[in-house]
């Protein structure tokens, strides 16, 4: 198995000795259980990731590592922005963990006029909290060095902005008379690809995306759902930039 992977501020992450404390370290103490002389990856989720043993276990909640190797990923290009309409119940943490799983780079939640789910006030806040959260420990756990951002959530204006600032922009769309498979990708700058909800991008959504210069493409001869269909689009677009060659 590789190496379990936590999580520490950026500044901290050198050669040399390196305590890890703290949530993370309850986890890696009294969860995962770690012992001394084992392998273990810190990370700031930004990219920067320290490789070391396991020196020293203290308490229930603290361990010292003693790191060998700091390395920085470069950003990946193209970058893949998913833009995911509000699922119902927890199928949005399913697409965030999924896609976060895949590769992507961002996910931005979208309040999409056919949305039942509505994120509003101090809901909203705690569904925008455990989207992040999802995203970070599907980082760690897929033992990714760079976790994906997760935006505010974005209107549909706001939406046709970040679409039209895309080096590619796609509109995930059983209708689209393209597929994704064939479409002409960058090989660099951000690719952006919008998940409708389970009812369906509206008519005036379309129109507005379009206008930003984002057309509508299928994935294949099924529908996927909205929790899965940034997941399909991510895999496919990493294969063919060659991100997983």
């Amino acid at each position: 198995m590789t190496a379990p992977v936590f999580v520490v501020e950026g500044g901290r992450l050198r050669a040399g000795t390196v305590t890890l404390d703290g949530p993370e370290g309850r986890h890696a103490v009294s969860v995962r259980r770690l012992r001394v002389g084992e392998e273990i990856v810190l990370t700031d989720g930004a990219g920067t990731g320290a490789h070391g043993t396991v020196a020293a276990v203290e308490g229930k909640d603290r361990l010292d590592v003693a790191v060998t190797e700091v390395r920085t990923e470069p950003e990946p290009t193209p970058l893949i922005t998913v833009v995911q309409a509000l699922p119902k119940g927890d199928r949005g943490e399913l697409a965030v963990e999924t896609m976060t799983e895949t590769g992507v780079d961002a996910i931005v939640p979208w309040q999409a006029a056919r949305c039942i789910t509505q994120w509003k006030g101090e809901r909203g806040a705690k569904a925008l909290a455990k989207w992040r959260a999802t995203a970070r420990e599907a980082g760690k756990q897929s033992r990714r060095l760079r976790f994906p951002e997760v935006t505010d959530a974005l209107s549909a204006k706001q939406v046709a902005a970040l679409l039209a600032d895309a080096d590619f922009a796609a509109v995930l769309h059983e209708e689209g008379s393209e597929p994704l498979a064939t479409a002409p990708l960058p090989t660099e700058g951000r690719i952006v690809l919008v998940v409708g909800p389970e009812g369906g991008v509206s008519p005036q959504e379309l129109t507005a995306f379009a206008e930003a210069g984002a057309r509508p493409y299928r994935l294949g001869r099924s529908v996927l759902r909205t929790s899965t269909a940034g997941t399909a689009a991510t895999a496919l677009l990493l294969g063919r930039t060659g991100r997983w060659s």
